[in-house]
């Protein structure tokens, strides 16, 4: 499946687009618009996100309703749960249109409206500083990740190592629910969450470039739209600890 020779402009096979690594197999343009399709994609996830957020902010009724009221709490409790379990229809039809992008549509609003409400009783100058410290990380280490590739290096390796850390973390969050460690046991769960999801934007960046079909679009945003909102709530967290 993999050639052995590196073209940096194969006019006829690539039609002069520059391949995006090193013995890469398939048409390079192609490659690049899968590309383009899925950051579109997240593009709009996040742009409908920080609406949503925007308002449940704003309107103080809203996260009012949810929190302070006993069916606001239960409509709360479905809004958290529902993007998981939109995963799995969505995880089995997300090459199947339109059913896909109305799943992926459920997906981003419920968990952008979980994103607001978790914003509601935050302050405005943490949640930009996240914001601002989110946007960076983001495109700093997506650069990167292109630009590593396309000199040989491969973050394959990272999926096990990722999935242990995400799996002691989400352990370490349930012992922080019964046996709460305080201040600096959140600011170290953010730290080490921050850390984590940034590992895996490079790992989900370099599937995206290598490893994903043209037909995976969906999940391959997913994948990504899931790094960047954990990435920004894991600051979130950590600036609100700060700050309080």
């Amino acid at each position: 499946m993999w050639q052995h020779a590196y073209r940096k402009n194969d006019l006829e096979g690539g039609g002069g687009v520059q391949q995006l690594y090193p013995v890469q197999l398939d048409p390079p343009e192609l490659r690049w618009g899968f590309i383009r399709k899925v950051y579109s994609i997240i593009s709009i996830q996040l742009l409908a996100t920080i609406a949503v957020g925007a308002v449940v902010v704003s309107v103080k009724p809203i996260s009012h309703f949810f929190t302070a009221t006993s069916g606001g709490l239960a409509c709360y409790i479905i809004l958290i749960i529902t993007p998981f379990i939109v995963l799995c229809p969505l995880y089995y039809y997300h090459q199947k249109h339109p059913v896909n992008y109305l799943l992926l549509g459920v997906f981003t609003i419920t968990l952008a409206f979980s994103i607001g409400l978790t914003c509601a009783y935050t302050s405005g100058k943490v949640i930009l500083e996240a914001a601002i410290l989110t946007a960076a990380v983001v495109i700093s280490l997506t650069l990167y990740t292109f630009w590593a590739a396309k000199r040989g290096h491969d973050f394959n390796f990272l999926g096990p190592f990722l999935f242990g850390s995400l799996f002691v973390l989400i352990i370490f969050a349930v012992i922080q629910i019964f046996f709460p460690l305080g201040k600096i046991g959140v600011m170290i769960y953010g730290c080490v969450a921050s850390i984590i999801f940034c590992g895996y934007i490079v790992y989900d960046t370099d599937n995206l470039i290598k490893r994903y079909n043209y037909d995976e679009y969906i999940w391959a945003a997913v994948a990504l739209y899931l790094d960047i909102i954990n990435l920004f709530l894991s600051l979130l967290t950590i600036f609100r600890a700060a700050d309080s």
